[in-house]
């Protein structure tokens, strides 16, 4: 049996995760801010559960990660994928708003694979752990000062775990994806003079769904990538490539 844990399970990429490893037989541990939203990804799954928690509290953390050992004695899989984003010129960037945003997207993707990568060294098992960063984590646009910031971390934040806990058995790779069609870009995407000219940056001209960024994170975690470790892997349609 393998127990995977998803942050940002109530929707986007998050959501399409939790559901590609339920649908290779993962018992998932849907992690969301919003319980109701955990709840509806965890209701259509096989073997799944619903937890609240801000990825940034570092107490919650020890209970989630204590609870899910008690509960299913073991943890394999770790995905951070909760994020958010704010669109403001540097100049006009609010501190509270950089703080936040790296608070959610960096910090709380570090709380969430040191929780994991603790269960797992506990377990002496290794396991799988996968950040979502993001083609930001390369590139930056317009108003992403602190999105493109987070993201950056989040890259150099994979690979330094990557060389930590390899030791002991634990995989470490990043994913960056590029537009995803999901609630987040949902107006963005609705706006064709904001979308298209994006858009047309990128090779397949299209915008990925969350499931395609989901099964490159279920091949991350799985024993086919067992040598793959400090990788970033785009899942942008070509957009780094093109320059």
């Amino acid at each position: 049996m393998t127990v995977s844990l998803v942050t940002g399970a109530g929707s986007g990429i998050g959501a399409a995760t939790a559901a590609a490893l339920a649908a290779r037989g993962d018992v998932v541990v849907c992690i969301d801010v919003d319980l109701a939203s955990a709840h509806r990804t965890a209701a259509g799954l096989s073997r799944a559960e619903a937890l609240a928690l801000d990825v940034r509290d570092e107490a919650g953390w020890a209970t989630v990660a204590a609870g899910v050992i008690e509960r299913h004695e073991r943890l394999d899989v770790a995905v951070a994928c909760a994020g958010i984003q704010r669109t403001t010129p540097a100049h006009e960037l609010a501190l509270d708003d950089f703080e936040q945003v790296l608070g959610v997207n960096l910090t709380g993707v570090f709380l969430t694979c040191r929780a994991a990568a603790r269960a797992m060294i506990a377990g002496g098992h290794g396991g799988k752990l996968v950040l979502v960063g993001s083609v930001n984590s390369q590139v930056a646009l317009p108003g992403q000062a602190a999105y493109a910031a987070s993201k950056g971390g989040v890259l150099l934040l994979g690979r330094a775990l990557a060389v930590d806990w390899a030791p002991h058995g634990i995989n470490v790779n990043v994913v960056g994806p590029g537009v995803t069609a999901t609630a987040m870009n949902a107006a963005f995407l609705a706006d064709p003079a904001q979308s298209e000219p994006l858009l047309a940056r990128i090779p397949l001209h299209r915008p990925a769904t969350p499931a395609e960024i989901a099964a490159v994170i279920a091949f991350l975690t799985s024993d086919a990538a067992r040598y793959m470790t400090g990788a970033y892997v785009p899942v942008d349609g070509g957009w780094l490539a093109s320059g």
